[in-house]
């Protein structure tokens, strides 16, 4: 019986990229790719008939995080396997604690991806190299996670804040959430820009992903 897989990924090429090193194996099966947590959600709730899901973090609308967590409460029977070119060690204490079954980097053969993938659905965790690694460093030094929690509890946004970033996570434009919200674009601007400083991001993405862990929105 052929394995079910989904990916999810918002990189086209990479998607693609992944697509192709998988495609000569006859003992998969890839269902489908969809581009950020929301749309692989929905497709969930149509049909749920997956063993496993290849899942890239940094995506917009739901991160890859935040959609492993709902993905484990209400379909456990999917194994989900973390594959994103990002490895530093807070991503990692944050996938593992919503539930990942593994983590991997997109730079894998497609040889190990095979393996690791019929690794996973057979109940193992598959790691690269240097996942495992930082894992155990996780794991040996626990105050390393403790401080991701810390750093995650401090941030404090006010009403207006919440609001705004509310409908910026919706995708809305400065001049939309102004109307929205009965403010200037200026002052939307500058309620940005305190909600960046706050959270001590860069870009929108960021901003999102990071109030949603921290379920500020």
């Amino acid at each position: 019986m052929k394995t079910r897989l989904a990916i999810v990924d918002d990189n086209t090429f990479l998607a693609r990229a992944i697509n192709e090193k998988l495609s000569g194996y006859e003992d998969l099966d890839i269902k489908y790719t969809v581009h950020n947590g929301s749309e692989f959600l929905a497709k969930l709730e149509k049909n749920h008939n997956l063993d496993i899901v290849l899942m890239d973090i940094e995506m917009p609308v739901l991160d890859g995080i935040e959609t492993v967590n709902i993905v484990k409460q209400k379909y456990p029977h999917i194994k989900v396997l973390m594959l994103t070119v990002f490895d530093n060690d807070e991503n990692i204490f944050n996938a593992i604690r919503a539930g990942a079954d593994g983590y991997l980097l997109k730079e894998i053969e497609g040889d190990k991806l095979h393996k690791a993938i019929l690794e996973t659905v057979e109940g193992g965790a598959a790691m690269s190299p240097s996942i495992a690694v930082k894992t155990l460093k996780l794991l040996r030094f626990p105050e390393k996670q403790e401080s991701f929690k810390i750093e995650e509890d401090i941030t404090e946004l006010s009403t207006r804040e919440q609001e705004v970033l509310e409908q910026l996570a919706e995708g809305l434009s400065y001049t939309i959430i102004a109307n929205n919200l009965f403010l200037s674009p200026s002052t939307v601007r500058k309620h940005i820009e305190n909600i960046y400083k706050k959270l001590q991001v860069h870009n929108k993405l960021e901003a999102v992903q990071k109030a949603r862990r921290q379920s500020l929105i």
